[in-house]
C-alpha cells in the first residue's frame, strides 16, 4: 500500500515548484482538519522561508510569527529537541524574522533579537544556527573568536591557537564526517593550500562529534572519534597537514550549523570573510590573495 505523503513533503514539493500559494493551500487545508502540531509549525516555517526568498517581507514575517508561536506551545512540558520538527520550526522562524528586520534596514535590531534568542535557546540544538545568523550580520571586520583547544581533543597535528598565528592569514574550514559538500571542497582547499601556504596561509579544519557514525548508527564519543579519523584519512588525504580541533564549542562560537563553513582571518586576527556553505575556488583565491601579500 502506498504511504501517505507527509505535510512537509507536500509543502516543500510545491515550494520547489515556486508555487507558494499552492503550498499555503495545502498547509491551511491540513490545519483545518488537524490540531496544531510541531509538523504544522515546521510547514509554516518553510512557507516563511519561501516568502522571504520571494522578497515578500510582510508575508514572510507573518508566517514566521505564526510558526514560532505554534512551536512555543509545544515547549511547555518538553524539550525543543525531543521532537524532530520543533528545531526546524523554531530555528527557521527565528532566522526569517531576523532576515526580515535586516532587509528593512534594522540590522542592529536584528542582532539584538538574535542575541536574545541565543540566550533563550541555550542548551538546545539552535545556538549554532542562531550564531550563524549573528555572524552573517556582524562578524566580518571583528576579531576572530578564539578556538576551543582546552579539551586536548584533535586529529592530526596539534592545532595552534589563533593568537599564536598573528602575522599570518588563516583559513578555517568547518566540516562534518557526514557532509558530502565538505568532501567536495577538499580539492579546492588542496589547491588553495599549495598556492598560498608558501605565502604564510594556515589552514585549520575544526569538526565536532554528532553522536553517530555511518548510517546514522548511534555511537559513543570514542567510537565516533575513530570513525572521524577514518573519514579524514580516506576523504581528506589531500590535506594531511591540516590540524583538526574536535569541539562543539567552536561550531557554536562560529555558528557553523551549515557545513562547510569557511572563515578567513587576516594577519591581525580580524575576520575578513565568513561564508556558510561551499565556496568556489576563484572567490576564495581572490580573498586570500588580498591578505597573503607580504606587508610593505
Amino acid at each position: 500500500m502506498a504511504q501517505p505523503v507527509s505535510l512537509i513533503n507536500s509543502v516543500r514539493g510545491l515550494i520547489a515548484q515556486h508555487d507558494l500559494a499552492g503550498a499555503e493551500r495545502v498547509a491551511r487545508a491540513w490545519q483545518a482538519r488537524n490540531p496544531a502540531s510541531p509538523e504544522l509549525a515546521a510547514a509554516l516555517s518553510w512557507l516563511a522561508r519561501a516568502a522571504l526568498e520571494a522578497k515578500n517581507l510582510d508575508q514572510a514575517d507573518a508566517f514566521a510569527t505564526e510558526a514560532g508561536k505554534m512551536a512555543s506551545r509545544f515547549l511547555i512540558g518538553q524539550k525543543l529537541d525531543d521532537d524532530p520538527w520543533l528545531p526546524t520550526a523554531a530555528g527557521t522562524a527565528i532566522e526569517v524574522h531576523a532576515q526580515v528586520l535586516t532587509a528593512r534596514g534594522e540590522r542592529p535590531e536584528a542582532i539584538d533579537y538574535l542575541q536574545g534568542q541565543l540566550k533563550q535557546f541555550a542548551g538546545t540544538s539552535l545556538p549554532e544556527r542562531i550564531r550563524k545568523n549573528i555572524n552573517l550580520l556582524g562578524l566580518e571586520g571583528k576579531p576572530a573568536p578564539p578556538l576551543d583547544l582546552g579539551a586536548a581533543q584533535w586529529l592530526g597535528a596539534k592545532p595552534p591557537s589563533l593568537a599564536s598565528l598573528r602575522g599570518r592569514p588563516i583559513l578555517l574550514f568547518f566540516w562534518a564526517h557526514w557532509c558530502g559538500d565538505c568532501k567536495a571542497e577538499v580539492a579546492i582547499l588542496a589547491n588553495i593550500q599549495r598556492t598560498f601556504a608558501p605565502r604564510g596561509l594556515v589552514l585549520i579544519g575544526p569538526t565536532r562529534l554528532y553522536g553517530y557514525v555511518a548510517g546514522g548508527e548511534g555511537a559513543p564519543a570514542d567510537k565516533e572519534k575513530r570513525y572521524i579519523e577514518e573519514v579524514r584519512r580516506r576523504y581528506y588525504a589531500a590535506l594531511p597537514e591540516m590540524p583538526v580541533p574536535l569541539s562543539a564549542a567552536n561550531f557554536i562560537s562560529y555558528g557553523a550549523s551549515t557545513t562547510p563553513t569557511l572563515v578567513l582571518i587576516d594577519r591581525a586576527g580580524v575576520v575578513r570573510y565568513y561564508h556558510p556553505g561551499a565556496a568556489p575556488e576563484a572567490e576564495l583565491s581572490a580573498r586570500i590573495r588580498a591578505l597573503s601579500e607580504p606587508r610593505p
